[in-house]
């Protein structure tokens, strides 16, 4: 199974994003896919790895209307102001989620992905973490997809829920 089949299955469940942050995204290969599955959304990758973020910023090629781009920065203080994505995705990163809530706007999608990894450590479990609930963040669909899997969760105070919640 390829290592973005759960971010790539988990993505079906968040409607029509316009602003996604992907959280250590390494040299990019999540954040480009969000790119090409939701054309019309502004996409941004952070990392804490300089070098990785110069390697993935290196992928864009051309993109004349800034759509994708790569900061520097870690998961405990996302250099991004409050309220600001639609759609944050993580694949086999630890959350942080006083800082995921943050930025997340109300009604926002949270993925949580792992590629791979035992029941203790699934997507699903997180997600389901009192921490993350004590943030506002509900879990809304999971599911395991080979050895990993995914969970999707959504920001108290959005809109009515959409299809398949």
């Amino acid at each position: 199974m390829p290592p973005l089949t759960p971010l790539a299955t988990a993505a079906l469940h968040v409607g029509d994003p316009e602003r996604i942050l992907q959280v250590e995204c390494g040299d990019g290969d999540g954040a480009l896919f969000l790119a090409r599955e939701f054309p019309r959304a502004s996409v941004r990758g952070v990392d804490a790895d300089e070098a990785a973020i110069r390697r993935a910023a290196g992928r864009v090629g051309l993109d004349p209307e800034g759509r994708v781009a790569f900061k520097a920065g870690g998961p405990r203080k996302l250099p991004f102001p409050d309220d600001l994505f639609d759609l944050v995705a993580l694949l086999d990163a630890k959350p942080v989620p006083r800082e995921l809530a943050r930025v997340l706007r109300p009604g926002g999608y949270l993925i949580l992905a792992r590629s791979a990894g035992g029941p203790e450590q699934s997507a699903a479990a997180r997600l389901r973490s009192w921490r993350l609930r004590r943030r506002g963040i509900e879990p809304i669909w999971a599911e395991i997809v080979g050895d990993g899997g995914y969970a999707v969760g959504r920001l108290r105070g959005g809109g009515p829920p959409t299809a398949g919640e």
